[in-house]
């Protein structure tokens, strides 16, 4: 076990580039945390870290290091998790992937309730709207909307389906009109989003209305003076007067109900799969997930009515 600790010892300051951060994350101090750290590299008779005054980085051999090491160490730090499971409570750490929509949305309104219902359970959340490994990156499990879901998992719905808003202020449509199809979108300023992972602009998705393509999904590429990669910024933006955005209902929901938004286009915008917490089938589910999954499924279902009255709009 000393030797587990000090290879974690070694991770974390890598991860985090920093001995106060990772001393931090451990709860040692720094000055224990560089002697832990000194020891190893001893033993191994090669150094792993670079030590400057204002950073921490890792050295050729530091970084063969990590990478050997960070898969084995997410092995066996799941597995003595998984044993100090065994007991009348769940207890733990759940490390969870989250995207930015869903921290906002099903992640902040329900994290109150679960904190206190399980008090030995400990949550370590990432937000992050790229697609993320779970085993490889020592994760539990992970809520993405059903189109993004990774191969050979167990997924679980969560609320029910959703749908996509196309939204802009009572004061832009007086200036510039409300369109009607969504091939006149050319004819407005679009408020567009820039995907943070892969720095892609979204194409707005619609469907078909009518004929042979009836119910198809088809993409257009919009145009506009602004361009950002935060949801919250184009809302701020579209009530402004700026121009139109297109998200997700929940997103725009608090500000079309207090009239600061009105939506277009509802007929082009059909529900489609919502929101999933999935996680390995490979792995047995222990306690600390077992109450996770349980408690996301009582709170989904409770906004499940919510949630088919608005995509019934």
């Amino acid at each position: 076990m000393r030797d587990h600790y000090a290879l974690r010892a070694f991770r974390a300051v890598a991860e985090y580039g920093s001995f106060t951060r990772a001393a931090a994350a451990l709860e040692v101090t720094p000055s224990a945390l560089s002697q832990t750290v000194q020891q190893l590299e001893g033993q191994l008779g090669t150094r792993l870290l670079q030590r400057t005054t204002r950073r921490v980085g890792l050295t050729e051999a530091g970084q063969e290091m990590l990478q050997r090491i960070a898969p084995a160490l997410n092995e066996l730090d799941v597995a003595l998790d998984a044993i100090r499971q065994h007991g009348d409570r769940p207890r733990g750490t759940i490390r969870l992937t989250v995207a930015s929509v869903v921290s906002r949305a099903i992640i902040e309104p329900m994290l109150g309730e679960f904190m206190a219902r399980w008090p030995d359970v400990q949550l370590d959340i990432r937000v992050e709207d790229g697609l993320t490994d779970l085993v490889a990156e020592g994760l539990d499990a992970g809520i993405r909307l059903g189109e993004r879901l990774q191969r050979d998992m167990v997924a679980i719905p969560i609320g029910g389906p959703m749908r996509a808003v196309v939204v802009g202020s009572s004061d832009y449509f007086k200036r510039h009109g409300y369109p009607k199809e969504p091939k006149e979108l050319q004819r407005h300023n679009c408020i567009r989003h820039r995907f943070a992972s892969s720095g892609a602009i979204y194409r707005w998705e619609f469907a078909h209305r009518s004929g042979q393509q009836k119910g198809r999904w088809y993409e257009i590429a919009v145009d506009g003076s602004l361009t950002v990669n935060d949801v919250p910024l184009a809302l701020r933006a579209a009530e402004a007067g700026i121009g139109l955005t297109c998200m997700l209902e929940i997103s725009a929901r608090a500000a079309i109900d207090a009239g600061r938004l009105e939506s277009v286009l509802g007929p082009w915008l059909p529900p489609f799969d919502g929101f999933y917490l999935y996680y390995p089938s490979r792995f047995q589910v222990p306690p600390k997930l077992r109450v996770f999954i349980d408690f996301i499924r009582e709170w989904g279902a409770r906004d499940m009515n919510a949630s088919q009255q608005r995509v019934q709009r």
